[in-house]
């Protein structure tokens, strides 16, 4: 299946008063990891819903919070294809601060079609699957990683 992985900064703004990392940023770093792999792999969620109308909402999202993280800690969110169902696609994130794991979890997102006021499951198209099922290269992988700053 394929995978990506994204850098991320601890900003201060993500912390607690004693600098340590606040658990919902696990799911805003789940979000932004989500959205930068259906990039890499060509289906940005703003050229699907104009192109094909589809949109991708969270339905599900979980998390296990290993270590602590602290400001300024410079991590790494590995992102890979789950499972893909008829109308859905999970995805599992695995959050690493050097090579020690600080959490995992998945989120679960629908493939959903949005025509005016109406929004709608679909069957997840096969060239879709073929693209979220394909293995990546590790040099591929390496070239789609991207430090975002949140």
């Amino acid at each position: 299946m394929r995978k990506n992985e994204i850098e991320v900064l601890v900003n201060w703004g993500d912390t607690d008063k004693a600098g340590i990392v606040y658990y919902p940023n696990y799911f805003k770093w789940f979000d932004i990891a989500g959205h930068q792999f259906f990039r890499s792999c060509g289906l940005s969620p703003t050229n699907l819903e104009k192109e094909r109308q589809i949109i991708l909402p969270m339905l599900d999202a979980r998390c296990t919070f290993e270590k602590t993280l602290l400001y300024e800690d410079l991590i790494t969110i590995r992102t890979t294809v789950l499972e893909i169902n008829d109308k859905t696609i999970k995805l599992k994130h695995e959050v690493f601060n050097g090579e020690i794991r600080t959490g995992n979890g998945y989120e679960l997102r629908g493939w959903v079609k949005q025509t005016g006021e109406s929004i709608k499951a679909v069957p997840i198209p096969d060239d879709v699957r073929t693209i979220l099922q394909s293995n990546v290269e590790k040099e591929s992988a390496v070239l789609a990683t991207t430090k975002y700053n949140a």
